[in-house]
């Protein structure tokens, strides 16, 4: 049976490349159907797709859905989505926490598609790069404490984000002053914000932060593992990297820990580190740098680095939608 799937959000940095890749997909797709905001709707996309704007008639009928249109949208639209008998994969943070609905990273727990409830979430851009690089670690070995540092680039934050960098580089390089930065706290060319993601009252981490260390654990189905986390914003366009390190529960010599990187799916070795302009553009997650802590016998040390936009987003999100057709997953579609 042919699908008929639908894009939301699909105007966006994100949305844009789950379109690229729903169409590279090995998934029968019949019909392709972006969404966006009303101001959008009518718009004519590559390949002649044209934006539907989200009313309760135009979203029915549709086998699968994948979301990146922020979690407001998402907890409106989403249930809606569900209800209408459409398996809905959604990027935003709207439903992460939820117990109920699975936290999934296609090379990592596909198991937990098994026992979805119509809504599947896609993890954060951060953690997404991160679990791959330890499953295999931790399904050996145990990971009993991790600490990262994250270099976020600005294309994280949104298409906004990633103009103001533009613009802000260019006048310094001709000697003008930049304007007032509107999407971050401070300028973002020639700089590193120190805190990635916004601080909630009374919290001394940020939502991004908090939000690897909860995804983290529930992943990898691990609730004792104890992370410290810290998310700095870099004037890049695309791609995140991250300084990884760890201590697993038994020991794992370093030359075991490679030997495990180099079978996981999804993941590339790369000596002696990858760099975010060279894994733009990628699916895989890549990984160097891999070495001893010496400050602890059964400490590793690694560098990861990964595509936000793609195995960040929309590559897991469209990954998924293969996986739950394989699987047979996806449930009867209500009439349209």
């Amino acid at each position: 049976m042919s699908l008929r799937v639908a894009v939301v959000g699909a105007t966006g940095a994100v949305g844009t490349v789950m379109l690229e890749k729903l169409r590279e997909s090995a998934l029968p797709i019949g019909e392709l159907v972006p969404f966006a905001s009303e101001r959008s709707a009518g718009r004519e996309l590559e390949g002649g797709l044209i934006v539907q704007g989200l009313t309760e008639e135009s979203i029915q009928g549709f086998d699968i859905a994948v979301f990146s249109a922020g979690a407001t949208t998402s907890r409106e639209w989403a249930p809606r989505f569900a209800a209408a008998g459409c398996v809905v994969v959604d990027n935003s943070s709207a439903f992460r926490r939820d117990p109920e609905i699975p936290l999934v990273v296609a090379e990592v727990n596909p198991e937990a598609l098994d026992n979805h409830k119509g809504i599947i979430a896609n993890p954060n851009c951060s953690t997404m790069q991160l679990m791959v690089a330890l499953k295999p670690i931790h399904e050996a070995a145990g990971i009993e404490r991790l600490i990262v540092s994250t270099y976020q680039s600005v294309s994280g934050t949104g298409v906004k984000a990633v103009a103001e960098l533009d613009e802000q580089t260019h006048a310094v390089l001709h000697g003008m002053e930049p304007g007032e930065p509107q999407v971050y706290p401070h300028p973002i060319a020639f700089n590193v914000l120190g805190g990635a993601g916004n601080f909630a009252d009374g919290d001394d981490h940020t939502d991004e932060e908090r939000k690897m260390m909860f995804e983290t654990r529930k992943i990898l189905g691990d609730e004792s593992i104890a992370i410290s986390v810290t998310c700095a914003r870099v004037p890049v366009t695309y791609s995140h990297s991250e300084s990884v390190n760890l201590q697993t529960r038994e020991p794992l010599e370093v030359e075991e820990a490679r030997a495990l990187l180099e079978q996981m799916p999804g993941l590339t070795l790369v000596d002696p580190y990858p760099t975010a302009a060279g894994s733009a553009g990628h699916d895989d997650v890549f990984v160097g740098r891999l070495r001893r802590d010496p400050s602890h016998e059964r400490g590793l040390q690694m560098w990861v680095v990964s595509d936000n936009l793609r195995k960040g987003a929309a590559t897991n999100a469209v990954q998924l939608a293969e996986l739950l057709h394989t699987r047979g997953l996806v449930g009867t579609r209500a009439a349209a």
